[in-house]
């Protein structure tokens, strides 16, 4: 092992022959845990907030067995996906800050990562599939080829962000070669522009389905505008039984989905190595903090969902007394 100049003038100021092996000296330098920041502590909170909501809605769906429609298979691989992504945060603090980083611990948030933010990218893709497809093929939608579909599609997703997240434990890396990497190391540009690449084409083909779920609808309410004899007014009718919200709430869904995936993707594509930390931080935060926002958007705005999730409640608050039931009867009425 070759010492450089600053290693032998710290042997030289502390009394130590610097001719001694370093392995067999007693005093060499140890490990220094950096100081938590507050970015760390936000980075653990958030971690758990997104691991705590998305477990919460895995179980749910996981333990009621009426929730087996193709939807709620897509929503538990969503809650699952973004699941993982808070595990990866977690691991991520604990490694910078409680315990020694080294190269197979990048390599393992990097790829678990990689991983739970493809297979989240992928399962909204999937949902937005699944609400075109209960549109446009009403009759034939719930089926049991339906779920034999959805389950192929799931497979196909999560077989495809497992080889995609393996890539940096599979030499896809910049460890050794720091010229060679992204604005999120240790994943190297050339791999971060092919996933920010397959991001970008994955967001416009969500959108094309939300496109295809708007043309449906709005045919579905000029049909019936058309048999109620409202042809004229057939906006105003619309708006007034409901399609309005439904439209405002698509609107929601779509900026939030943009807002959180289209910077990260574009920065990783135009970025590099050289370019300030702040700005891969200050996209990647909205793209980890989709997790965050995925299971209000998706997951407890489904009526199903919520019932159970009310009756799970209510039975642990009060084991069942009238009131409760009462009270519990109520809130299923307005659902």
């Amino acid at each position: 092992m070759i010492v450089n100049a600053t290693d032998l003038a710290w042997f030289e100021s502390s009394g130590e022959d610097p001719t001694i092996p370093l392995d067999q000296q007693d005093s060499s330098p140890q490990y220094e845990v950096p100081p938590i920041t507050m970015w760390g502590v936000a980075l653990c909170v958030s971690g758990s907030l997104i691991a705590g909501e998305n477990a919460i809605v895995v179980a749910t769906i996981v333990a009621t067995s009426s929730l087996r429609a193709p939807v709620f298979l897509l929503l538990a691989s969503l809650g699952l996906a973004d699941l993982l992504a808070g595990v990866a945060l977690i691991l991520h603090f604990l490694f910078l800050f409680c315990l020694k980083p080294s190269d197979w611990s990048e390599l393992l948030t990097s790829g678990l990562l990689v991983t739970s933010l493809t297979a989240s990218l992928c399962s909204l893709m999937g949902v937005a599939l699944d609400r075109y497809l209960s549109l446009s093929h009403a009759l034939t939608y719930g089926s049991s080829q339906s779920r034999h579909r959805a389950a192929i599609l799931l497979l196909l997703i999560w077989v495809g962000a497992c080889f995609i997240g393996a890539g940096p434990a599979m030499g896809w890396h910049c460890l050794e070669e720091p010229n060679s990497c992204s604005v999120a190391r240790p994943l190297t540009r050339t791999y971060l522009s092919l996933l920010c690449g397959l991001f970008l084409v994955i967001v416009v083909v969500t959108l094309q389905f939300y496109a295809g779920i708007c043309r449906v609808a709005r045919r579905h309410a000029h049909a019936i505008a058309t048999q109620r004899h409202f042809l004229p007014s057939s906006q105003s009718y619309a708006s007034k039984h409901g399609s309005g919200r439904g439209f405002s709430r698509l609107f929601l869904v779509l900026s939030v989905f943009v807002g959180c995936w289209m910077p990260f993707s574009l920065w990783g594509l135009l970025g590099d190595a050289s370019s300030p930390p702040l700005y891969t931080y200050a996209t990647l935060v909205p793209a980890a903090g989709s997790s965050m926002l995925n299971p209000i958007l998706y997951s407890l705005r489904n009526k199903d969902i919520r019932k159970v999730l009310l009756h799970a409640c209510f039975n642990c608050s009060s084991n069942g007394s009238p009131e409760t039931i009462q009270s519990q009867g109520n809130i299923r009425d307005m659902l």
